[in-house]
């Protein structure tokens, strides 16, 4: 039976991307101190307590799925912009884009007697239309003790190599069992499933992924966190949610009211009220130009 690695939360960058190389999936331990932990736990009960059960087996009918935390949870957003998480996942996918992105928040809540997922690989979000490269890095964030006895995420190590028709053998499946307050950190391409809760009480997991700059994305940002939520977000956290250009003319958009001393392509940023951080030839052009930054907030943003 495989195992997992697990080192401390300071390891090194470069022992991370060794491990996530070789196996695909690793656990860092001790990812959350107590008064974040504290906080996300006061604010994500609600959320999860209004959440309804899964109506299929690949979603859970006895598992909860919380999403929109960025807009929901000021804590959950600390999370999100973990720098060590956030440093590997830059350096997993860099070489891939421009930029990454969020790509998916969700509190998964497996109640017990839900039964083990399917085993998967979470780049099939995008069907099989991206066979060279790897689209993905994926976290899940212990918010309770994970065990073998209450479904601890499956994982097969070095499954991230294998042709995308190869299964699974049951002897080559293991389990992410971590303390609460650590995060597994996974690729898009390993094989993995949610466990099956024999234990009287919750599991809880916080899924916050990333992906490609240039990729459309599983959580509709736009929608979950749209630009009156945004715009009161640190810019890190704006552009991670999209509100940036991906690349080169990239996720430009046109106001919904014409300006003629402004061209219909303008970078995101400006939805939010606010210039690019990284784009001279836009604020050359807003130095430029008679018009108000305020004039390309959407009007049900204002």
């Amino acid at each position: 039976m495989p195992e997992l690695t697990s080192l401390p939360a300071t390891a090194s960058q470069e022992d991370i991307a060794k491990i996530m190389d070789r196996d695909g999936a690793m656990i860092l331990t001790g990812a959350l101190d107590d008064g974040l932990f504290a906080r996300i736990d006061a604010e994500t009960q609600p959320l999860m307590d209004a959440s309804a059960k899964g109506n299929d087996a690949f979603t859970g009918h006895n598992t909860t799925r919380t999403g929109a935390l960025v807009s929901r949870s000021p804590a959950c957003r600390e999370a999100v912009m973990n720098s060590t998480v956030l440093e590997a996942a830059n350096n997993f996918l860099l070489p891939y884009c421009d930029r990454i992105q969020l790509h998916l928040t969700q509190l998964i809540r497996l109640l017990p007697g839900q039964g083990k997922q399917p085993l998967h690989r979470d780049r099939l979000a995008w069907g099989g239309y991206l066979p060279d490269i790897e689209p993905q890095f994926n976290t899940i964030w212990a918010l309770t003790d994970f065990t073998e006895e209450n479904g601890a995420t499956q994982v097969v190590p070095g499954s991230h190599k294998w042709d995308e028709k190869r299964q699974a053998e049951p002897e080559e499946v293991c389990q992410a069992v971590m303390p609460r307050g650590s995060v597994l950190l996974y690729t898009g391409s390993v094989i993995h499933s949610g466990g099956e809760n024999k234990s009287q009480a919750p599991r809880v997991g916080m899924n916050i992924t990333y992906c490609l700059g240039w990729l459309r994305t599983e959580e509709n940002q736009y929608l979950s966190c749209p630009p009156e939520v945004a715009k009161t977000l640190a810019p890190e956290l704006q552009e991670l949610l999209g509100y940036t250009m991906g690349s080169y003319a990239l996720g430009y958009f046109s106001p919904p009211q014409p300006n003629p001393d402004i061209p219909d392509t303008v970078p995101p940023e400006l939805a939010l009220g606010r210039l690019p951080r990284e784009a001279p030839t836009a604020k050359k052009l807003m130095e430029n130009s008679s018009a108000e930054i305020g004039s390309f907030v959407p009007l049900e943003a204002q």
